[in-house]
């Protein structure tokens, strides 16, 4: 029987998201929300790092390393809601989705909208996906894990994120 190798580039995405925890940016202003996802995550199975700003401006200057986040990590995905304070998720989704070194991080919008305007603005500014927050404390947890069990081990990303 002929044996399948996998391309190099695969196993060296493999081991380096083994090897290191997944960054993650949170893009959140309501401190509940904040103390759930970061509950969530620290009981979760994959290793990550939670960095979290509480508006649009911090957002974007954390993902350019701007004013005091010269030395802040790369990050895999971000979790984004809509209704931040300076700039809103709207608004830090279209630059991320237009900067040629930021594009290709997955946003996950993470928000209360269920308004359809949002929805199809998001997608037509290339977010990932688009997930209502539950109201409920167990719902909430679970939607946190379901994230991290699709987009931390199922989905394989761009071996530069990792």
């Amino acid at each position: 029987m002929h044996r399948v190798e996998k391309p190099q580039h695969q196993l060296i995405m493999q081991y380096s998201k083994a090897s290191k925890p997944i960054n993650i940016l949170l893009v959140e202003d309501n401190p509940g929300d904040i103390r759930l996802t970061k509950e969530a995550l620290k009981e979760g199975k994959i290793k990550n790092n939670l960095n979290v700003v509480m508006d649009g401006e911090e957002a974007l200057l954390f993902l350019k390393k701007g004013g005091d986040h010269k030395d802040s990590p790369e990050i895999d995905i971000i979790l984004l809601d809509l209704n931040l304070p300076k700039k809103d998720g709207r608004e830090v989704l279209s630059e991320i989705k237009t900067d040629p070194v930021l594009k290709y991080i997955p946003v996950i919008i993470l928000t209360t909208s269920s308004a359809e305007q949002d929805i199809l603005t998001t997608y037509s500014n290339h977010a990932n996906c688009y997930i209502m927050k539950p109201v409920d404390f167990n719902q909430f947890i679970n939607v946190i894990r379901r994230i991290e069990e699709f987009w931390l081990t199922i989905v394989k990303l761009p071996s530069q994120l990792c």
